[in-house]
């Protein structure tokens, strides 16, 4: 399926819906559906709260504002170093309407508010990197080498555009791999952090940090590796929770405190099918109290493991910072799986983000490293100045454009066929976001506060209620 075809009718459409503008009548509210069956692709819709508690004989969702859980951070993708390099190549009026389109908080745009960029090359980079590569054979314990011009190329200057569409935005910084000289492999792919280089290691985010903040790029957290369990990946590093746990008490958390960095160290950044990880790191209390909490995956595991996390260390956080679209993305699958189990999922778990991998390829899924992914799709495909909206668009727009940073997720009874979940935002409006994961169309209500709405959905189709 192509979806080039919506972009200037979901423009169209934002532009006639009037969302953002203030709505007099407090009984109604607009939502926005997306239904593959019958091909409505992001439109608005008006619905309307009865003034009487009126219910159907139809399933209710029943929204509780009194009971209140985390507040949202943001949902976005991850600018890998390749979609910053198809960026920074398209012609400057054509980045700066999709830039806009993607990033802006305007009632047009999606406003995407979180990002997360590899320190380094990750395995969608255009070639493997770090930011102290020297001679087979050296060392460079104090940093003497570290410089990030290579990101001067192409990353640094499409963040500066991003920040200055949005400057709010938020950015985590995740490592595919520490230097190789640093390696008990010395090699970009596998191999473990030396422990004599813990502290050079640490320093190394410092100065990533120190350096990012010059260019007027702040870096609100670090993950300390991207799947630490995973060694096959170019590039990767595999780091045991015991040495993650070590490293944080010994080398990055003093090294924070001396040098006053205020960036958020979140841990694990890897599936979620090894809860352990985290709950190790997190029962060393020396490590533990330089730590803001927990990233996951969904390439294994459950998403409900998450809130078992959250029981054992309530004060910690919990962030979904990565999950592919697979080329060529069937659409209706995508849409459905990524919105109930990650969008619903991820933030029913206690995550404060939800970000989709890969903000942009190419037609063909490029660029990455030799060893690299070459079936990840991005949120857009980026061929030469033209853009197709992929699937992940379509996740991001029914979740990042309403819930904005801040938001705070409130309490709303769930179903098998019709999982959902609500929030309030800044600005005191309520958002629904409801999935039908049913095998027909389903007629429900929404019910909050002794008002009562009705609506319908067709099998699996998303609709974000906001009022």
């Amino acid at each position: 399926m192509n979806y080039l075809i919506v972009s200037i009718l979901v423009l169209t459409l934002l532009n006639s819906s009037g969302y953002g503008q203030t709505n007099p009548l407090s009984s109604e509210g607009v939502f926005w559906v997306t239904s593959p069956e019958t091909n409505i692709l992001f439109q608005p819709r008006r619905f309307v709260f009865n003034g009487e508690n009126k219910i159907s004989q139809d399933p209710v969702i029943l929204i509780d504002p009194a009971q209140t859980f985390q507040s949202i951070d943001g949902f976005g993708n991850c600018l890998t170093g390749g979609s910053a390099t198809l960026l920074h190549r398209m012609d400057e009026g054509s980045r700066s309407a999709i830039l806009k389109e993607l990033f802006s908080t305007d009632g047009n745009n999606l406003g995407i508010s979180y990002l997360r960029i590899s320190i380094g090359a990750s395995d969608l980079s255009d070639s493997v990197f770090s930011y102290d590569d020297i001679a087979v054979g050296e060392t460079d314990p104090e940093m003497s080498r570290f410089s990030l011009d290579i990101e001067k190329a192409d990353l640094i200057p499409v963040l500066k555009e991003i920040l200055t569409i949005n400057p709010d935005i938020k950015i985590l910084g995740s490592p595919w791999s520490a230097p190789t000289w640093m390696k008990t492999n010395n090699n970009a792919r596998g191999g473990s952090l030396k422990p004599e280089y813990f502290d050079a290691y640490a320093l190394y985010f410092v100065k990533y940090i120190e350096g990012m903040k010059s260019q007027g790029i702040n870096i609100d957290a670090i993950t300390i590796q991207n799947e630490p369990l995973h060694p096959g990946n170019t590039p990767s590093m595999y780091m045991v929770a015991e040495d993650q746990a070590q490293f944080i008490r010994r080398s990055l958390g003093p090294a924070f405190k001396a040098a006053k960095i205020k960036t958020k160290i979140i841990i694990y950044d890897h599936n979620a099918d090894r809860p352990d990880y985290p709950l190790t790191i997190l029962k060393d209390a020396e490590a533990a109290k330089y730590v803001d909490g927990s990233a996951f995956h969904l390439y294994g595991g459950k998403i409900d493991t998450l809130t078992a996390v959250h029981n054992a260390f309530p004060d910690k956080n919990l962030y979904f910072t990565e999950q592919w679209v697979g080329a060529p993305g069937k659409f209706a699958i995508e849409l459905a799986w990524h919105v109930r189990t990650l969008i619903i999922g991820a933030t029913r778990n206690w995550c404060r983000t939800v970000l989709e991998w890969n903000l942009a390829a190419d037609p063909k899924n490029d660029p990455h490293t030799v060893g690299g992914c070459t079936e990840c799709l991005g949120t857009i495909t980026i061929d030469g100045n033209n853009i197709t909206r992929n699937p992940a668009w379509y996740i991001l727009a029914h979740s990042a454009k309403f819930v904005r940073p801040g938001s705070v997720r409130i309490g709303s009874n769930t179903s098998d066929s019709l999982p959902n979940v609500a929030f309030k935002t800044p600005d005191g409006k309520t958002v629904l976001i409801v999935q039908n994961n049913s095998g027909i169309k389903k007629n429900f209500n929404i019910s909050i506060l002794g008002k009562t709405a009705s609506s319908s959905l067709d099998k699996g189709a998303v609709g974000t209620y906001i009022w």
